[in-house]
């Protein structure tokens, strides 16, 4: 039986069939998922799980066209890294290893592969779970914490976050959220139906995500965030010049457009400075040991030093199995078991600040392979899918600044070790992977681009 409409919200796929029932209640359980993973987790981690496994059986079960993707293929080689790693832990270090092999490490971090299934290879349908999870965002900030009150301390100049984990997590959906509208700025405001009403709506997403970055003064957000509207303004320079010429960046439009994104940017960079700055002074000890290679002084007391003092103690351990790393508990033996770590940091952390140190000395290089095959899996993805038509420009746009900022951030705190990160990480590629695999699809049918 072929799939129905489920309303006029969320479009069928077109190159996959799968039971009416089942779509149903895979659509809602990703819907469930999207909208309150911030704002009720609870309820969101029952979405998580039916859309995850039943996407994965419907994958396996339906999906003649994509189930032979790398995908599936990168998640066996993740599973089987995961017991390598355990069984040599096994013999090696028994009393440091868990009773069973903790699969869903890496496991979690494909959750996309049922996100991409439930999308259906549909761009709106894409558009609506973004669009989901940055309303539970917004939403978020107003309802819980100090909500309106904690907002006006941002203003005043307070470091905020909003109830949500701590001030670098909400800094990082408020930086995502940002690219994306970014992004998405023209297909939001583009003349038609309701153009004042979404301009409006628009623009004050864009304002309050950009606050939002400002008020939780994360530096490493902060300077990622920057780093990818550069890339994206570069990309999409050369793609403008290549298509229209270089003589249509100095028309009277593209000026005016560009001479606004100049200001808004230098305002956004010197509010957040100022918000920043006292922070960044303090660092100011920190950078100078570093340049006197005076490693041993850095102070425990700033975000910088701690960070290289514990990155410091995981570049000890991996030397000790750099193939297949410690196991799943690899960060926590780092923090814990590092004689010449400090006991209040012992005490405090229990995590590195950097996804990439904590699979290496967790999983060791066949951990980081597996996760750097994903990462080039995904970009080709994009690139083809962009360039067979079916993923629409500005997504790749946004694609493309994503993958910038999420490399950065995650050197500066691991957040996708944390349920914020695997959320973002899920609900990102699992949009872009949709479109691969709705081009990929077509391609084998040989049908020519009929839109998503």
């Amino acid at each position: 039986m072929t799939v129905m409409n489920l309303n006029v919200f969320w479009d069928s796929p077109t190159q996959w069939r799968c039971p009416v029932g089942v779509w149903f209640v895979g659509v809602g359980a990703v819907w469930l998922y999207a909208t309150f993973h911030i704002l009720w987790p609870e309820l969101a981690e029952h979405g998580e799980l039916v859309a995850a496994l039943l996407g994965l059986v419907m994958v396996l079960a339906y999906g003649k066209g994509v189930r032979g993707s790398a995908a599936l293929w990168l998640l066996l080689a993740a599973v089987v890294v995961q017991i390598l790693s355990w069984t040599l832990g096994y013999y090696h270090h028994p009393e440091w290893v868990t009773s069973n092999p903790q699969l869903d490490r890496l496991g979690k971090l494909f959750i996309f592969i049922g996100v991409a299934w439930w999308l259906g290879g549909s761009t709106r349908n894409t558009l609506w779970l973004w669009g989901l999870g940055l309303f539970g965002l917004l939403a978020a900030t107003f309802v819980q914490g100090g909500g309106l009150d904690e907002w006006i301390r941002g203003l005043q100049g307070r470091r905020v976050d909003f109830d949500i984990r701590n001030a670098q997590h909400t800094a990082m959906f408020f930086g995502v959220g940002s690219l994306g509208l970014v992004a998405l700025g023209k297909r939001c405001c583009y003349p038609g139906r309701l153009v004042i009403w979404r301009f409006a709506l628009w623009l004050l997403a864009l304002t309050v995500c950009l606050a939002g970055v400002v008020v939780t003064q994360t530096r490493a957000v902060g300077a990622a965030f920057g780093a990818a509207l550069v890339v994206m303004g570069a990309a999409w320079w050369l793609w403008h010049v290549a298509s229209h010429g270089l003589s249509s960046l100095f028309k009277p439009v593209s000026l005016v457009v560009s001479a606004l994104a100049v200001v808004v940017a230098l305002g956004m960079g010197t509010w957040f400075y100022d918000a920043t700055s006292k922070r960044i002074a303090a660092e100011s000890q920190t950078i100078a040991h570093i340049l006197q290679g005076e490693f041993d002084e850095m102070p425990y007391s700033t975000g910088l030093g701690l960070r290289l003092h514990t990155w410091r103690a995981a570049a000890e351990w991996i030397a000790e199995r750099p193939l297949v790393g410690w196991g799943e508990k690899g960060r926590g033996l780092v923090i814990d078991h590092t004689d010449w770590l400090p006991d209040d940091v012992k005490e405090r952390f229990g995590h590195l600040h950097n996804i990439f140190l904590e699979i290496w000395v967790a999983y060791g290089l066949l951990g980081l392979a597996v996760m750097g095959a994903l990462a080039f899996w995904v970009a080709r993805g994009v690139w083809l899918s962009w360039h067979g038509g079916v993923l629409p420009g500005d997504l790749a746009l946004f694609a493309t600044g994503f993958f910038v900022y999420w490399l950065i951030v995650n050197q500066f705190e691991a957040y996708s070790s944390f349920s914020t990160g695997v959320y973002v990480h899920n609900l990102i590629l699992g949009g872009l992977v949709t479109h691969y695999w709705q081009w990929k699809s077509m391609e084998k049918k040989g049908v020519t681009r009929s839109g998503s």
